[in-house]
């Protein structure tokens, strides 16, 4: 009988890149814990540089240095931000894409050629509990429709916020409001005005109020309309320095506080290949936030962007009909998570490519429990969500070379 000789995880040629966030010198998670997780590469950014300023090749190979010296590789920034005065096409806007260009060229210089971006208004991503506590004793970052709501209606006081909402919520709003206590409603606040990742810094209500005016003239389609003259100005350049863009879909995937949302479904992606047809410009694939529409079919979406995926986040959310979700365990909640990475491992056996992946959002276990960290980014957590996603990835190029014998 013929030996089958069954692939082992490190003799696979094309398969999923392991990578780890890493916030930088401040992160609580070091480089030695990520490359002791089993990674190769590095997902990082110059957080301590302004938005919108140039990232000088001084800087990024300080990072790289870092990077490098613990035996890794920089292999995707995540991400370099986009102005607002961008997202809105208001007085500076020029000089930030001429900015936005000129870090492309200088990451392209330091030999980092894959970067993730997002175009969300004003927040990144959004959440209204940063440490709901699981059955298990575990925690993880959860979204509450009537949460957000409160704060919309009650705190920030949005005109007319009550219109975006149905009267159920509504009264679910009123309802969590009455019962909440001072503490409880500083902590909501401080939630919702939480800054991008990385950043220690947010914003005051008064800031947030300023910010969220910006956009009182700007619906869906002149957002998208500015994202696209973003990618028109953007992508060329890319081009020419052999880099991949990878935009991140908006999380959640629907209007917040009245900002409009631009990349949410797989009619978002295609208008913006439609627009921008290079590979250049290309798709972040993140389960989790794809993964919180019902109507949103991940494994058709890996197939029918296949080419354009050079980034991809596997974390998976459980949502309710309430419109509320929350982070769960990598292989639970409502994605498919063993369907979305058989296509994935397909898409990178059709391409004989590797595709850096890493696991996103982990919840805070064991000895993290006891220890402060980016929300979201413990170290255990990630490094459960990967082992779990390591062994699935194994298995399945497995049962596929069996397929074929």
């Amino acid at each position: 009988m013929e030996q089958i000789l069954y692939p082992s995880y490190s003799n696979v040629r094309y398969r999923m890149e392991q990578t780890m966030r890493w916030f930088g010198p401040n992160d609580s998670v070091s480089l030695a814990d990520i490359k002791q997780a089993g990674c190769t590469g590095v997902v990082s950014a110059l957080h301590h540089v302004l938005v919108g300023e140039v990232w000088t090749v001084e800087e990024i190979n300080i990072r790289k240095e870092l990077i490098e010296a613990a035996g890794m590789v920089w292999t995707v920034v995540e991400s370099v931000p986009v102005h607002e005065a961008i997202k809105t096409r208001t007085e500076g806007f020029e000089q930030y894409i001429l900015n936005y260009q000129q870090t492309i060229r200088n990451l392209s210089e330091c030999g980092i050629k894959n970067v993730t971006y997002n175009f969300m208004p004003v927040l990144d991503w959004t959440r209204t509990d940063l440490n709901f506590q699981l059955a298990d004793g575990s925690k993880t970052i959860r979204f509450e429709m009537a949460a957000l709501t409160a704060f919309d209606i009650f705190l920030l006081k949005r005109k007319n916020a009550r219109n975006d909402y149905d009267s159920v919520t509504n009264k679910r709003a009123e309802k969590l409001m009455s019962s909440m206590n001072e503490s409880e409603v500083n902590l909501l606040v401080q939630n919702m005005l939480k800054g991008l990742p990385g950043s220690d810094e947010g914003f005051t209500m008064e800031q947030f109020k300023k910010a969220l005016a910006t956009y009182d003239t700007i619906d869906r389609d002149q957002l998208q309309k500015n994202l696209i003259y973003f990618l028109k100005n953007i992508v060329p350049v890319a081009e020419d320095s052999g880099v991949v863009m990878s935009i991140h879909p908006d999380d959640p995937p629907f209007a917040v506080l009245g900002l409009p949302r631009v990349v949410t479904c797989a009619k978002d992606i295609e208008d913006l290949i439609a627009a921008v047809p290079s590979l250049h410009n290309g798709l972040c694939f993140c389960t989790g936030s794809f993964g919180v529409l019902a109507g949103n079919d991940l494994p058709a979406m890996v197939r029918d962007f296949a080419e354009r995926i050079h980034f991809i986040h596997l974390r998976s959310t459980r949502r309710n009909e309430k419109g509320d979700f929350f982070e769960d365990n990598h292989l639970q909640g409502n994605v498919d998570m063993y369907a979305v990475i058989r296509e994935l491992v397909i898409v990178m056996q059709g391409r004989k490519c590797s595709i850096p992946v890493r696991p996103d959002h982990g919840h805070q276990i064991l000895d993290d429990l006891k220890k402060v960290t980016y929300p979201g980014y413990p170290a255990i957590g990630r490094l459960r969500g990967l082992a779990e996603i390591r062994g699935l990835e194994l298995g399945i190029l497995r049962s596929l070379q069996e397929e074929k014998l």
